[in-house]
C-alpha cells in the first residue's frame, strides 16, 4: 500500500467525525426536545474545537512532523465520538463531543491535507501528477463527511439505539488509525521557524496579498453554503417532510458531498494557473445554490431543497480543488500545513451560518436573512473577480505561472514571495 492511502484514511475517518452529526438535527429536536437553535449551536460549536486546531496543529506540524499532530487528531475523533455516544444523558456531552470532533476536523484539514500531498509525490508516489495531493486530499474529506451522514442517518431513521449507533461504528472504524498513523513515514523533514513554540504559529505566506484577496474571499462559502444547504435547510422543511425528515435531511447532505467528490476529478480543468476563474465559478454557483434553498423555503418543495443540494455540491467540489492548488502554489516549503490550517479556519467559519439564520431569523424573516448573505456572496464574488489575475506568486519572479522558475507542484520558493 502507498504511504498516502494510509494517510487519507486517516483523514476519512477523521472528516467522519465531523459530519456524522449534521442529519441528526432533526432527532435530537424530536427525541431530546431539543431547540432548534441549540442543536444548530451544536452543528457549529465544533468551530470553537476547530478554528484553534487549524491554527496551531499545522504549523506545529511543519516544526514537529506530521505523525505525532496526527495521532493526536485521530484521539480527538475518538473521543469526540465516545461523547456523542453519552449525550442522551445530557446535552453538555454533544456539545463537548463537538468541540472534540472539531480538534480532529482541525487537525485532519490541516496536517493530513498537507501529509496527503508530500506523500503524493518524490519517492513515495513517483507517479503522480502534480495536482494528485489536493485532490486525493479534498477527496478524503468529502467521501468520509458523506459516509459519516449517510451511516448516522440511515441508522437514525430505521436502525436501533439511533442516539448510540452510529458513533460506536465510528470507534470501531477509527481505533486501527492509532497504529496506522504510527508507523507511516513523514513526507518531509521537519524544520520551521527557531525558537519557542508560539513562534511555530507564526505562517509567513498568510499574508500573501493572493490568498488574502483571492482564497480568502471564496472560503467562507464553501462551508457556509453546505451548512445552509444540508444543515439549515433540512430543518425549515420538516413540515413538508414529516416523518421522512431524518431521511430528507441525509439525502441533503449525502447528495451535497456526494456531488463535490464526483465533480472534484473534474474540477482541474476548470482551475487555471493564470486566474482565478476556478473560484470564480464555484462562488457563482455556490450562491445560486443559497438562492434556491430560500426557494425551497419559500416553496416549501423537498425536490427543489434536494436540487439545491446537487448545485452547491457542484461548487463546493470545484472550490475545494482550486483553493488547495492555489493554497500549494502560494505556501512555502515551511508553511504549507500552516496556511492549509489558515484556509479552512476560514473556511470552517461558514458553519456557524446555520446559527446566525436560526438567531436573527426570530427578528427577520429567513428570506430578507439569506438575501442579504447572497447579498454578501456576489460581493466576495466581485472581488475575487477584480484580483483574478493579479498576485500571481510566480509572476512576482517576473515568470509565468507555468515557467521554467515554478516547482512541478506549482508552488515558488518562500523567499520569492
Amino acid at each position: 500500500m502507498k504511504p498516502w492511502i494510509a494517510a487519507w484514511g486517516a483523514v476519512f475517518v477523521c472528516s467522519w467525525a465531523g459530519n456524522q452529526f449534521s442529519p441528526l438535527l432533526l432527532m435530537y429536536e424530536g427525541r431530546e426536545h431539543l431547540s432548534s437553535l441549540l442543536v444548530n449551536i451544536f452543528l457549529g460549536v465544533y468551530v470553537l474545537g476547530l478554528a484553534p486546531a487549524l491554527l496551531i496543529a499545522g504549523s506545529l506540524s511543519d516544526r514537529h512532523g506530521r505523525r505525532p499532530l496526527m495521532l493526536v487528531g485521530v484521539l480527538a475523533a475518538l473521543m469526540g465520538s465516545v461523547l456523542l455516544a453519552l449525550g442522551p444523558t445530557s446535552a453538555v456531552f454533544l456539545g463537548v463531543g463537538r468541540l472534540f470532533s472539531g480538534i480532529a476536523v482541525g487537525v485532519a484539514m490541516a496536517v493530513g491535507n498537507a501529509w496527503i500531498k508530500e506523500l503524493s509525490q518524490g519517492r513515495f508516489d513517483p507517479g503522480a501528477s502534480a495536482d494528485s495531493g489536493a485532490r486525493r486530499a479534498s477527496l478524503a474529506f468529502t467521501t468520509g463527511s458523506a459516509a459519516g451522514a449517510l451511516l448516522a442517518g440511515l441508522v437514525a431513521q430505521w436502525g436501533p439505539l439511533p442516539e448510540v449507533l452510529p458513533f460506536l461504528v465510528h470507534l470501531a472504524l477509527t481505533v486501527p488509525f492509532l497504529v496506522i498513523v504510527a508507523r507511516l513515514p513523514e513526507g518531509r523533514v521537519p524544520g520551521g521557524l527557531a525558537g519557542p513554540w508560539w513562534r511555530q504559529l507564526a505562517v509567513p505566506s498568510a499574508g500573501h496579498r493572493r490568498f488574502t484577496r483571492v482564497v480568502l474571499l471564496g472560503a467562507p462559502w464553501i462551508f457556509g453554503s453546505a451548512a445552509i444547504g444540508y444543515g439549515y435547510l433540512p430543518t425549515q422543511l420538516a413540515g413538508a417532510t414529516g416523518s421522512w425528515g431524518l431521511v430528507c435531511a441525509t439525502a441533503a447532505t449525502v447528495i451535497a458531498l456526494g456531488v463535490s467528490s464526483a465533480i472534484q476529478p473534474l474540477a482541474q480543468r476548470v482551475h487555471s494557473l493564470e486566474s482565478a476563474r476556478g473560484l470564480v465559478a464555484a462562488v457563482g454557483i455556490m450562491l445560486l445554490g443559497i438562492v434556491a434553498v430560500a426557494l425551497a423555503i419559500r416553496t416549501q418543495s423537498v425536490a427543489i431543497g434536494l436540487g439545491a443540494n446537487v448545485v452547491i455540491g457542484v461548487g463546493m467540489g470545484i472550490a475545494l480543488v482550486s483553493s488547495l492548488l492555489e493554497v500549494q502554489r502560494i505556501a512555502g516549503s515551511r508553511d504549507l500545513a500552516g496556511l492549509m490550517g489558515v484556509f479552512y479556519a476560514a473556511a470552517y467559519a461558514g458553519f456557524l451560518a446555520p446559527a446566525v439564520i436560526a438567531a436573527v431569523a426570530h427578528l427577520v424573516d429567513v428570506q430578507v436573512v439569506l438575501a442579504v448573505i447572497v447579498g454578501l456572496g456576489a460581493l466576495c464574488w466581485v472581488g475575487i473577480l477584480v484580483s483574478s489575475r493579479r498576485h500571481l506568486p510566480a509572476d512576482e519572479r517576473g515568470l509565468a505561472a507555468d515557467g521554467p522558475g515554478a516547482r512541478e507542484d506549482g508552488t515558488v520558493a518562500a523567499g520569492d514571495r
